[in-house]
């Protein structure tokens, strides 16, 4: 098959999809929008954009949908040629991954600064591959590529094949950074590090490399000198122990929640609704999580479901945020006595197992500390500014598919509620365990590959409280169903985070108050260095909520 070169001034752009037709269907629409934006913007810079593959009128929508079909794409476009990666769905990293590994010309990341699908989660995952596979990437976003920021940088890599962006918030994690009165929160930290490697702990894995996740796959020569080793399990396995599971234990977890005042959004058409079989199905898939973590001996488990489960059973996130809550539905053991009693088993949401390495540092330092160590993976999902309700700056939508435990949402589980999985991303439906989070402090982080090492980058921020009228307005610009974080980082800048963070997802911890959560982020920071992890100190660790708040609006 013949190499096409672009003509002077020529840009090939690629845009990779779902493996979900009905995904890629849905979302088209806003790709083209994003697309005529990026024509627009490249040929007002005096260059012209070239689709490196065409449109499917049969699956009516064009995107690389599937790794073999992007192979062949990629074998037509000259490697050469300067490329643009554009998005504005999610995305499945896996499709483009192969082509671009041997692309030798410079790579251009950009996506729209919206959260409905979302392109900027997509991006992010993308960032974080090719970070991990040691490829050289610019990235830029915008809302539709006229602003100065959007437009500078594109000029900037049309002359130079790359953009600068400011970073300067991220800097290495040294004890002197947060000073001497943290001095026996870094011994501490030292020695869970060094108990860990000694005593060692097993990862759960049910099937690897969820929906192209490159960037989430950790190799296990980076894991065992921490002390940590995979145990992989199949998803026909979870379901077979599922099917195991009587009705009556299943109904037992069902008024556990209803008694604490969780509610669910229950109707009858199972297509389109949720229906209580679809809860009852998830509570089966939690408690046999539960089993088959405890049988295994796992400190965290990581479920796929996106692909497999989807097609099969009910989705995973109502059993997720169950598993990161010590407070949840009691699993008798063979004694009768509760398996992990009082215990979190902590979940990586979508079997990402950067996540996992993090949540299990997490979970031993805050319970060290003696504060809950419930965690959620979020989505970097979007953000705007807000002036309202005492806030004034911007604010992060840090939202997930529902694995999100209660004990993050204001009022508890009497604060949560389940609704059905959007029908476009999971057929067979199940529950969200959806809330809004409650304000206060937390420390942020994200464990990643690069140079072949592991990476941490960690710091501090906290969560606001927006009137329901705002909350309602993010949640309609994202997805309705799921749980949601209104954010605030502190010393951060959107634009900041978005150059440097190198994931789709963030993992989030709650503390009681601010010096707590810098204690609780120097252990993790000492213990994750004495691991033989990189660690970032990114932002100020000095800010507190209070403060946070009071020096924008002086500003």
């Amino acid at each position: 098959m013949s190499t096409q070169k672009p003509g002077a001034r020529e840009v090939v752009l690629v845009a990779s999809g779902d493996s979900r037709l009905s995904a890629n269907q849905k979302c088209w629409p806003a790709q083209q929008t994003l697309e005529r934006a990026v024509e627009k913007a490249f040929g007002e810079l005096g260059a012209r954009i070239v689709r490196g593959h065409e449109y499917d009128a049969d699956k009516k929508h064009g995107f690389i949908d599937g790794q073999a079909r992007g192979i062949r794409i990629f074998r037509q476009i000259d490697p050469e040629a300067p490329l643009v990666v554009a998005e504005a769905v999610w995305e499945y990293t896996s499709h483009i991954l192969a082509g671009l590994t041997k692309h030798r010309g410079p790579i251009l990341t950009l996506a729209n600064w919206s959260g409905e699908w979302p392109g900027l989660v997509g991006m992010l995952n993308v960032n974080a591959s090719l970070t991990k596979a040691g490829i050289p990437y610019s990235s830029i976003w915008s809302e539709d590529f006229e602003d100065g920021f959007a437009r500078s940088g594109l000029r900037q890599w049309l002359a130079q094949g790359k953009i600068a962006h400011d970073t300067s918030h991220a800097r290495r994690f040294e004890d002197e950074t947060l000073g001497a009165s943290y001095e026996e929160d870094f011994v501490r930290g030292a020695a869970l590090g060094q108990a860990l490697m000694r005593d060692q702990a097993i990862l759960g894995v049910f099937d690897e490399g969820c929906m192209g996740m490159y960037n989430a796959i950790v190799p296990d020569e980076l894991m065992h000198g921490m002390g940590l080793f995979k145990e992989r399990m199949s998803q026909s396995a979870l379901y077979a122990a599922m099917r195991e599971v009587p009705d009556d234990v299943a109904r037992r977890h069902y008024d556990w929640l209803r008694k604490r005042g969780m509610v669910f959004a229950i109707g009858r058409d199972e297509a389109s609704e949720l229906t209580e079989w679809q809860v009852l199905e998830g509570l089966k898939m939690y408690d046999s999580a539960v089993r088959m973590a405890h049988d295994f001996g796992c400190a965290a488990i990581g479920i796929q479901y996106q692909q497999g489960l989807k097609d099969t059973c009910v989705a995973s996130d109502l059993a997720e945020g169950l598993l990161n809550n010590p407070d949840r539905p009691p699993v008798a053991g063979a004694d009768g006595r509760p398996l992990f009693d009082g215990l979190a088993v902590p979940h990586f949401n979508e079997v990402d197992e950067c996540a996992g390495v993090d949540a299990l540092l997490t979970n031993r330092v805050w319970s060290d500390l003696g504060i809950d160590p419930s965690t959620t993976l979020h989505d970097v999902r979007w953000g705007a500014s807000v002036e309202e309700s005492g806030v004034n700056g911007f604010v992060w939508v840090f939202e997930i598919s529902g694995a999100a435990p209660a004990s993050h949402f204001i009022g508890g589980y009497a604060g949560a509620r389940g609704e059905r999985q959007p029908p476009m991303y999971f057929p067979k439906g199940g529950s969200t365990l959806k809330g809004v989070s409650r304000p206060g402090e937390i420390v942020f982080s994200r464990v990643y590959v690069k140079d072949r090492a592991l990476h941490m980058d960690v710091g501090r921020g906290g969560v606001v409280k927006l009137s329901d009228a705002e909350t309602e307005r993010r949640w309609q610009a994202t997805t309705p169903q799921w749980p949601i974080m209104h954010a605030v980082l502190y010393g951060i800048t959107r634009d900041q985070m978005m150059a440097k963070h190198m994931a789709n997802h963030i993992q989030v911890a709650y503390a009681p108050d601010a010096r707590t959560a810098n204690r609780a982020l120097a252990r993790k920071a000492v213990m994750a260095r004495e691991l033989g992890i990189h660690v970032n100190l990114c932002g100020d660790p000095d800010q507190t909520l209070e403060r946070h708040q009071a020096a924008k609006y002086r500003a």
